[in-house]
């Protein structure tokens, strides 16, 4: 029992905290709402989020706790099949849940900000219900099955498109895009995710629920957009709410298909273009987004859908649970009950759900750590914190692995043990193992002289006169090998380089920025790009080194 400030003001003590319980009520944040139509279970709301579907009979005891009856008085009004044992069961269930009056101040909540852990931040820009509503005609016309053969046609057909343009996807995206190109393809990214959480609303109020909010977040500090379809909780049929996950999978493919669609009606129309290399850019990275959604490792449509199709709350905690009870019965021995003994994948599941975050950061930091690390300081700041993150994650999993070896009496021997034995491991690894070091930059040609371009936040330390450098087109996803180098002697020079040696926009050289500038000795035939990307051959380094040299120290430079 919590102890704290009474909502009159004086202190909660023991006998009114137990008073209570005597005579529970419902906390002023409680909601129950009676089904949206035949079939639809009662469910009870908390705050702004939190449902929880519940039956007839307990719907039958919440109706009577107005903190007048004590436990005789409420079997009186509920009758068979309740009894006092089954009403203190039930009052401690609820209590568990914080769904009683405990005495203790409510505020009220803020529908306009909400923090969702562990690093999620969602601002509220409007409430949709209104406008959603006045879109069910024209959902009726589409949400059939012509609509969805029409949007089958679409997405399927953008792949063909995109396929029948592969040379030109190839040089989309392998090479850099006009400055206005790649504005557009962000704004049209800011306007497919919103139309994504669009589709989540239009389907719930379709379907008789009520989206509550729609707004911006930072999801793991990524910008993004969210529209908060909780209620469909209330839908009666399982069916609903899996349509209700995957609206937003279904227009970001569509979306996707018709822009594809349309990159090839420009190209027959007006060969390559900007605007065509933009479009197919555009749909790519959409249908990129709109499949890693559907992957139900991580809490994105793709797990609420699964969840809801199973009809299993908590999926996703609940396998991590069952995941780290078996990996502590492996390492630390001890006895252990399953979450959901009776899912056999659910340990898999789990281990892959706890892995496959890292891996996702881990692909991204492949993907774009070329880009941040040519931004200087602000990208290695950027890459720090994803660093950080990781080091949080891997924290909070190993209290938990060691939480549930203490809960399962495993012997304090072998956790010791197994502890000093992985850290022995870990400090081999990164002291013996030795990995290729490179440092990435940009390369400038300008009146026959070639110049290694470095940003604030390089190791020029690791540069040394003769070091092989490879010179490469980069563009926003791919990059191409197209020349080598070798870094010259003289001094290194603080001057100004053109943001395209970084960043692959076309226009970057009319932008100049900050950089270091180190003479470049080009071998054999010379790049027929003047500026591009760079990356200097720096040796070996043992693990432990490399990881902080490119990781950590840029952003101390």
């Amino acid at each position: 029992m919590r102890l704290g400030r009474a909502g009159s003001g004086g202190t909660l003590t023991p006998e009114r905290a137990s008073a209570l319980l005597e005579r529970p009520q419902l906390a002023p944040d409680v909601l129950l709402h009676e089904p949206i139509a035949d079939g639809a279970p009662w469910v009870v709301q908390r705050g702004s989020q939190q449902y929880i579907r519940v039956g007839t009979d307990m719907v039958r005891l919440l109706r009577v706790l107005d903190g007048e009856r004590d436990r005789t008085r409420l079997v009186e009004a509920l009758g068979a099949p309740w009894t006092e044992e089954a009403v203190e069961r039930a009052v401690e269930s609820l209590h568990r849940m914080r769904l009683l009056e405990d005495g203790q101040p409510h505020r009220r909540a803020n529908s306009w900000f909400k923090f969702v852990p562990p690093l999620t931040f969602q601002f509220t820009v409007v409430k949709p219900e209104r406008m959603l509503a006045a879109l069910v005609p024209l959902l009726r016309l589409v949400a059939n099955r012509g609509g969805a053969v029409l949007a089958a046609v679409l997405a399927l057909g953008g792949v063909l498109s995109l396929a029948l343009q592969a040379p030109q996807l190839r040089q989309a995206l392998g090479s850099p895009l006009p400055l206005g190109v790649l504005f557009g393809v962000a704004c049209a990214s800011v306007v497919a995710t919103a139309l994504h959480e669009m589709g989540h609303g239009a389907v719930l109020t379709h379907h008789g629920g009520r989206p509550s909010r729609m707004g911006v977040m930072l999801f793991y500090l990524t910008p993004a957009f969210f529209c908060d379809v909780s209620d469909g909780w209330r839908l009666p049929h399982r069916e609903q709410r899996v349509q209700v996950a995957l609206a937003g999978v279904v227009t970001q493919m569509v979306i996707a298909g018709s822009v594809a669609l349309g990159a090839f009606g420009v190209g027959a129309a007006s060969g390559d273009s900007g605007l065509r290399d933009g479009m197919l850019v555009f749909a790519v990275s959409t249908y990129v987004t709109g499949l890693l959604n559907l992957l139900p490792l991580v809490k994105l449509d793709g797990y609420i859908a699964l969840m809801t199709h199973l009809d299993i709350s908590h999926l996703r905690d609940r396998t991590m649970t069952d995941a780290r009870r078996f990996l502590a019965k492996v390492l630390f021995g001890g006895r252990y009950a399953r979450e959901l003994p009776g899912l056999r994948w659910s340990v898999p599941f789990g281990l892959a759900s706890m892995v496959f975050p890292v891996y996702l950061i881990a692909m991204a930091f492949t993907l774009w750590l070329d880009i941040l690390q040519g931004m200087g300081l602000i990208g290695a700041t950027l890459v720090l914190v994803g660093v950080v993150y990781l080091g949080y994650r891997l924290f909070t999993g190993t209290r938990l692995l060691l939480r549930e070896a203490r809960t399962a009496d495993a012997r304090m021997w072998r956790v010791c043990a197994v502890a000093l034995l992985l850290t022995a491991g870990a400090g081999t690894a990164l002291t013996t193992v030795t990995v290729p070091y490179t440092v990435t930059g940009g390369y400038v040609v300008e009146d026959g002289r070639a110049s290694l371009v470095l940003s604030d936040a390089a190791d020029l330390d690791a540069v040394a006169p003769g070091s092989p450098v490879t010179l490469y087109r980069r563009g926003m996803v791919t990059r191409t090998e197209i020349g080598s180098a070798t870094v010259g002697r003289g001094p290194a020079e603080e001057d100004v380089a053109p943001l395209s040696a970084f960043v692959p926009v076309r226009e970057g050289d009319s932008l100049p920025i900050p950089a270091v500038l180190l003479p470049l000795s080009v071998t054999g035939t010379a790049p027929a790009e003047s500026i591009g990307t760079a990356r200097v051959a720096a040796g070996n380094r043992s693990l432990g080194e490399w990881l902080y040299l490119s990781y950590i120290a840029p952003a101390a430079r």
